[in-house]
């Protein structure tokens, strides 16, 4: 690990591009998704079954670690990895999403944010430091500043005031971080849909230096389109030798999209989500397993794909669904998380052959089909 620079970019094709982020758990190849453990597990899923989909690196949060089981007990046990038994990278979320999204009582000033835990009702106070404390102490490979996000749609007033809240958390947030090899820190776009404000966000973050950037505040109910405007208008702000990434997307084509305009790091709980209600991706697009046509299907999947579920048939994991066992919830989860890890694969076999539109296009066609013919 010594000596070695946190990011490196490996190969282009237009604006995608593949890399590799280094830290002292382990490398993670780019572009990369990460499957989202908010409470310190993916659901429905073990370390082992993550590491057999091929994940690198996984996602947890800060606010809601903090409030169960505590720093204290996670402290004591040796940190999140030991405590997980995850011996890959961690990035964690500094927890302003949540706050945002589940404290209806949150307060923010220039100190913080004063909010309710959505567990007991007690009050805690969480200040741009303190995000970065306790992101050290869990022992993260990579660390999020402490931002604060918008509804959409949201005024250009008040994405303006909340923008300029974020940066001065995050100028606060790397005066407080202990800088080591092996670890990073990445900084947080805000600006709401308006391409100035992302525009002088991302140029306000880039003076920081930080070892990446994240663009914040989308994935909240805007159209696909204006994700991806705003995107666009986004990256070309950001430095080149940093990696970037786009939080809480998405689907399939929504990280297709996002790669090509050059995104190397994404995460979302879809996969397991939809695992969890019987839903799953293929290459023909997603397939609901509580549909009666499946009741009878003795076909896999996805013929000819190695999913880690191949040997169990349509018509079972239709069963297991319609009787919610749990069985099913844990079959699809693994399977779906599979399915967007290989195709991150995929995207960067592309990219190393500069393939990556004519991948994307191929793709999409065969995606949008729709599941296969019913017997």
């Amino acid at each position: 690990m010594r000596n070695k620079k946190f990011y490196k970019l490996v190969k282009e094709s237009g604006q995608a591009r593949t890399g590799i982020i280094n830290t002292l758990n382990g490398s993670i190849k780019t572009p990369t998704f990460m499957p989202v453990g908010t409470l310190g597990t993916v659901k429905a899923l073990t370390p082992k079954m993550l590491e057999s989909a091929g994940s690198d690196i996984i996602l947890a949060n800060t606010y809601h670690l903090m409030l169960q089981p505590g720093i204290d007990v996670i402290k004591i046990l040796g940190g999140l990895h030991k405590f997980m038994n995850w011996k890959r990278p961690i990035l964690t979320d500094s927890g302003g999403f949540q706050v945002w999204s589940l404290s209806k009582l949150a307060k923010i000033n220039e100190k913080g944010i004063t909010f309710q835990s959505h567990l007991d009702g007690k009050k805690h106070f969480l200040t741009p430091e303190d995000a970065i404390e306790l992101q050290t102490k869990f022992g993260s490979d990579i660390i999020m500043v402490l931002d604060e996000c918008t509804h959409y749609p949201v005024s250009k007033s008040k994405a303006k005031k909340s923008m300029e809240l974020s940066m001065r958390w995050a100028e606060r947030s790397i005066q407080s971080y202990d800088k080591k090899e092996g670890r990073g820190i990445f900084g947080i776009v805000q600006g709401g849909m308006y391409i100035d404000l992302r525009k002088q966000s991302a140029k306000k973050l880039n003076t920081l230096d930080f070892d990446g950037y994240a663009i914040g505040g989308l994935s909240v109910g805007e159209p696909h389109k204006i994700m991806l405007n705003i995107v666009k208008n986004t990256v070309k702000y950001l430095p080149k030798d940093k990696p970037r990434y786009l939080m809480g997307v998405g689907r399939p084509e929504d990280i297709l999209g996002a790669v090509e305009l050059g995104i190397d790091m994404f995460d979302c709980v879809i996969p397991t989500r939809f695992g969890r209600n019987g839903r799953a991706f293929s290459l023909q697009g997603e397939i609901n397993l509580r549909n009666s046509r499946h009741a009878k299907d003795p076909r896999p999947l996805e013929k000819g794909w190695n999913s880690p579920i191949k040997n169990f048939s349509r018509a079972y994991l239709h069963h297991l669904i319609k009787t919610n066992e749990m069985l099913g919830s844990i079959l699809l989860s693994w399977h779906n998380i599979k399915f967007y890890l290989e195709l991150m694969e995929n995207i960067q076999l592309a990219i190393s052959k500069k393939q990556f539109s004519s991948f994307k296009k191929k793709f999409l066609a065969k995606y949008k089909k729709g599941d296969i013919p019913s017997i």
